[in-house]
C-alpha cells in the first residue's frame, strides 16, 4: 500500500552536534516534520519550517542559528504547528504583530518628536535664517512647555486652549502664529499615523467656538513712523547714499508706497509718456486684491528723474545685485543705517514719536499721511487714495471711480518738494 504523498516523510532526528557540522544546503534536522536548518554559502544558518497552512505552502523563519538552539528551534516548530492546527496561521499571525507594534510606535511620539519632523520639512521653505529661528522660538517658548512631552494621539481641544488662553488677548498675532503651527503639527502627526480622529487645534467650527476671532481683538499694527520735522533732514541723508537699495528708499518715500510694490515694480508698469505707474490687481506684495482696481500712481518730474538713473538689467525696476527683485530687508538696512549714523554723528537718529523705535520703510506711508493733514490744504481722501487705501463704504466705492489722478500729482509733486527742503501749504 502506497503512503500518503501529503504526509512529509519522517527525517532522521539528528544531534546538536551533527546540526553543527552541516555544510551549505537545506536540511532536514527531525524532531518535528519539516523543521530544517538552511545554510547559505556565506555560512549564514537559519531555522525554517516547511508546511501547509490551509491550501498554501508556507516556509516559517524560526529564527538564526546558534541564536536559536536546535532544541529551541523544535519547540518552536512544535508550536507553530498546534497553531496551525487551531486554525491560525502563523505567518499572517505575525504580520498582523509587527503591523500592531509599528502603530503602537507611531502612536507613541511626543509632540515635540512630531514638531521636529513637522519643522524638517517646513524650514527650508523659509528664506532666512533669522526667520527660521524666530519661527522655531515662537513655538519653543509657547506651546512646547505644555506640548512637548504629551503623545500626539493624547493631545485635545482642552490643551490647545491651555497653550492659547494666556496669549490670545494680549498677543494676538503670535498666538495665532502658534495655534496655526500646533494645527500644521497634528495634521502632520496624523498623515504619519501618529494620531486619529478630529484636529483639536483647527479654528473653524472648533476654537471659533471657544476664542474670540483675531480680527476682533488684535490692535492695528503701526510701524514706527519717520517724524514730520525729521523728514527733510532723512531725506538730505538717503539722498548722500548710493545704491539701488537706497533709490528704492528714495522711490517708496516719493510715491508713498509699499516696501512690496516697490521690490517687485517691473519696467512695463510704467507709463512715461502718460507719467504713470500703474500697479495692477492680484500682482506680487500689491496688497490688492485680484477683484480690486488697479493702483494708479502719477509719477512727477522727481520720480521721473529718479527712474531715469537707474540701469535697466531686467524685468524690475530694482533689481538686486545678483539679479532679480530686491529683499524685504534691502530697503530696513538702509533705514537703519541712516538712523545709526546720525546717532554716531551725535543727532537723535529717526525715531517713533510715540514709540521711541527707529522709523522702518513702511513708517514713510504715515509721515506723508501726517504731512498731508498737517501741513496741506489737499483733501485727506488724496492722501488715502495715495497709500492705496480704500475711502468710503462700500456704496461711495462702488460709484465713485474717481482716483483724482491729477489732483494727486499736484500732491505727490508738493510732497516730494517738501521732502526737498520746499515746505508745502501751510
Amino acid at each position: 500500500m502506497r503512503g500518503d504523498s501529503s504526509i512529509p516523510k519522517r527525517a532522521k532526528e539528528l544531534s546538536a552536534t551533527e546540526v553543527r557540522r552541516l555544510g551549505e544546503g537545506l536540511h532536514a534536522v527531525g524532531g518535528v516534520a519539516g523543521l530544517a536548518l538552511q545554510v547559505s554559502n556565506t555560512g549564514g544558518r537559519s531555522w525554517i519550517l516547511r508546511v501547509r497552512v490551509g491550501e498554501k505552502r508556507r516556509e516559517i523563519g524560526l529564527g538564526g542559528y546558534p541564536e536559536v538552539s536546535l532544541g529551541r528551534a523544535r519547540e518552536r516548530a512544535a508550536e507553530a504547528k498546534d497553531a496551525i492546527r487551531c486554525g491560525v496561521d502563523p505567518v499572517e499571525e505575525r504580520k498582523a504583530a509587527k503591523a500592531a507594534l509599528a502603530a503602537a510606535q507611531r502612536q507613541g511620539v511626543t509632540f515635540t518628536k512630531a514638531f521636529e519632523s513637522y519643522a524638517a520639512t517646513k524650514l527650508p521653505e523659509l528664506s532666512t535664517e533669522r526667520y527660521r529661528d524666530q519661527w522655531m522660538a515662537v513655538m519653543q517658548k509657547h506651546a512646547l512647555p505644555e506640548l512637548g512631552n504629551m503623545l500626539v494621539r493624547d493631545i485635545t481641544r482642552v490643551d490647545i486652549l491651555r497653550v492659547l488662553n494666556p496669549i490670545w488677548e494680549s498677543r494676538t498675532e503670535t498666538a495665532t502664529k502658534v495655534r496655526q503651527r500646533v494645527e500644521k503639527t497634528l495634521d502632520f502627526a496624523k498623515a504619519a499615523g501618529y494620531r486619529e480622529g478630529e484636529n483639536p487645534a483647527a479654528w473653524r467650527g472648533n476654537l471659533e467656538l471657544a476664542l474670540p476671532a483675531p480680527g476682533k481683538i488684535a490692535p492695528k499694527q503701526n510701524y514706527p513712523a519717520l517724524q514730520l520735522k525729521d523728514a527733510q533732514r532723512w531725506w538730505t541723508a538717503l539722498k548722500g547714499r548710493d545704491g539701488v537699495s537706497a533709490k528704492a528708499l528714495a522711490f517708496q518715500a516719493l510715491t508713498a508706497s509699499r516696501t512690496g510694490a516697490v521690490r517687485f515694480a517691473t519696467w512695463d508698469e510704467f507709463d512715461f509718456n502718460d507719467k504713470l505707474w500703474t500697479i495692477q490687481p492680484g500682482r506680487k506684495s500689491s496688497k490688492i486684491p485680484v477683484s480690486g482696481r488697479p493702483h494708479r500712481v502719477p509719477l512727477t518730474n522727481m520720480i521721473i528723474e529718479l527712474l531715469d538713473s537707474l540701469p535697466r538689467m531686467g524685468e524690475f525696476v530694482f533689481t538686486a545685485p545678483r539679479g532679480g527683485s530686491l529683499s524685504d530687508a534691502a530697503l530696513g538696512k538702509v533705514m537703519r543705517s541712516i538712523h545709526k549714523a546720525d546717532l554716531m554723528a551725535g543727532g537723535s537718529g529717526y525715531v517713533d514719536a510715540q514709540t521711541g523705535d527707529a522709523a522702518v520703510p513702511h513708517g514713510l506711508r504715515s509721515c506723508f499721511r501726517v504731512w498731508v493733514t498737517e501741513r496741506t490744504d489737499f483733501d485727506g481722501d488724496m492722501g488715502e487714495i495715495a497709500l492705496a487705501h480704500n475711502v468710503g463704504n462700500k456704496v461711495r466705492q462702488a460709484y465713485d471711480r474717481s482716483d483724482m489722478l491729477e489732483k494727486r500729482r499736484a500732491m505727490m509733486a508738493a510732497w516730494g518738494e517738501f521732502l526737498g527742503g520746499v515746505d508745502g501749504i501751510d
